[in-house]
């Protein structure tokens, strides 16, 4: 029986003069701890594997291989695992994985590119790294899977026919709680509790209507920052206090130019569920309103009186539903096996992405906050990462770290164009410490990480964006949302 405490060298063992080929082992599946063992040690040695940072259920270790074939099997929690979702077979030692390296002849060493060169330190995928091969004039190129059309209709079809299959109420929890607030509550009492409660979205209920009239999200608050911002240069709480969640909903409505015919502002009605309504319309309300959540709302009356209200939708939760529902048979979904670079899905630096899709907003450290809010509102995005000069990535600004400036009122006595987006997310810490990457706010993945890994990933409460980065520099490639997915698989 193998152990944990044995050496984890990272050679295998070869023939002096043989060429090494460096083989990046993954497990995706979390653990406290995880190592490697395979034909290529004998089965003696095990490798400790590494969480790879940002990612902390997927763990990883770089072994120097030789060229031919191999097998291996994971030691997770003192348990011995197989990876399904790659090549495996049954043998003397039970279920394992298997790998075929190319042929010595067939290797392309290192120094003959510089683009192999970018891809040989420790962190390099191991998918980006078999997609070098050689064509006829000796250069590297890059090999994007397609797309297969028929592939692309299959997966859409059965994602399809499973959510309007299955209702709201299979989204609901057993138990929880959501905040409501009243309408006539000042906007910066409703400020307070957003930032008390850690949430930053609340329903509006309107006690004279007897009815759930809207929400109020972070947005709502990036934008009232903003506008009075626009007559002062500094933010006072008697500003925020005459303004009540009502009056600011009617004032959204002339900034917009959404009036009537009489001159009155209009208000949006409420976007909202019923319990018994089907994922797929609840997911396309979603996406063609641009929010984030709807309410799911019941009433036993035939006129809507008495509403209760059950939950907040969100794509999350339906992605949570199609994954646990494709789990054991996600071969029936071919597009997931494809890596994010090879399908439309995300915004992708200039350099990486279509020319013709709109470009990556990021922002550097030193960014006035006021400028990170005009971008949030301008290009119509939740987040944006915030990089260094060398466009690694350092943080993510999103919509809902405006509730932030509620500690200490802090919005009582700030000034948007003197705020540092750095200034901003650290508030309540040194807004002189120097700023380093941030590894629990920034959740990453690598442009070849599998569209099925990146959707378990989304699986899990709280992640609604992932930072797209190349391997080792952080270097920001891309961004991928909840709504890029959906958009994708419901075409």
């Amino acid at each position: 029986m193998l152990s944990p405490g044995m050496d984890s060298a990272r050679e295998g063992g070869g023939v002096a003069g043989t060429v090494l080929i460096p083989m990046n082992f993954v497990w995706s599946y979390g653990g406290r701890s995880v190592y490697l063992s395979g034909s290529f040690t004998g089965w003696t040695n095990l490798y400790q594997m590494s969480p790879v940072e940002g990612c902390p259920t997927v763990f990883q270790v770089i072994c120097s291989l030789t060229p031919g074939y191999h097998q291996y099997k994971f030691f997770v929690d003192g348990e011995w695992r197989h990876d399904e979702n790659q090549p495996f077979i049954s043998c003397t030692y039970g279920i394992v994985n298997t790998v075929l390296l190319a042929r010595e002849s067939d290797y392309i060493p290192p120094p003959m590119s510089t683009a192999v060169s970018s891809l040989t330190n420790m962190d390099v995928d191991n998918e980006a790294f078999q997609q070098l091969v050689r064509i006829s004039d000796g250069s590297l190129h890059e090999v994007v899977p397609r797309v297969q059309e028929t592939d692309l209709e299959v997966s859409r079809h059965r994602v399809s026919l499973f959510l309007s299959t299955h209702t709201v109420y299979e989204l609901l929890p057993e138990s929880g709680k959501i905040i409501t607030l009243d309408v006539d509550l000042p906007v910066k009492q409703a400020f307070h509790i957003l930032y008390e409660q850690g949430i930053s979205i609340a329903p509006l209920w309107d006690s004279f209507k007897g009815q759930f009239v809207g929400v109020l999200s972070a947005l709502d608050f990036i934008l009232i920052l903003s506008e009075l911002g626009n007559h002062g240069s500094n933010l006072t709480e008697e500003e925020l206090e005459t303004h009540t969640i009502s009056a600011w909903k009617e004032g959204k409505g002339y900034l917009n130019g959404q009036i009537d015919g009489h001159g009155r502002a209009l208000r949006r009605g409420l976007i909202h569920a019923g319990p018994y309504d089907n994922m797929k319309d609840v997911a396309l309300k979603i996406l063609e309103n641009q929010v984030a959540t709807v309410p799911v709302i019941h009433s036993s009356s035939e006129d809507g009186s008495f509403p209760q209200l059950l939950h907040l939708a969100s794509l999350s939760g339906i992605l949570k539903c199609i994954c646990r529902y494709f789990r054991h048979s996600s071969n029936s979904l071919p597009v997931l096996q494809l890596p994010l670079f090879a399908i439309p899905v995300g915004t992708w630096v200039s350099e990486i992405g279509q020319p013709n899709r709109r470009p990556l907003a990021k922002l550097c450290a030193s960014a006035s906050l006021s400028s990170a809010l005009s971008l949030l509102v301008q290009a119509q995005v939740s987040s944006i990462p915030i990089v260094d000069d060398n466009d690694s990535l350092l943080d993510i600004y999103s919509r809902s770290d405006i509730t932030a400036l509620a500690k200490n009122r802090a919005y009582a006595h700030i000034n948007l164009e003197d705020m540092t987006v750095h200034q901003a997310l650290q508030l309540g810490q040194d807004p002189y410490s120097p700023y380093e990457f941030n590894s629990q706010r920034c959740q990453m993945c690598l442009r070849t990480d599998l569209l099925q890994e990146v959707m378990d990933r989304f699986a899990n409460p709280g992640i609604r964006r992932l930072v797209i980065v190349e391997a080792g520099s952080r270097r920001v490639e891309g961004i991928v949302s909840l709504s890029d997915i959906f958009k994708f698989l419901l075409g």
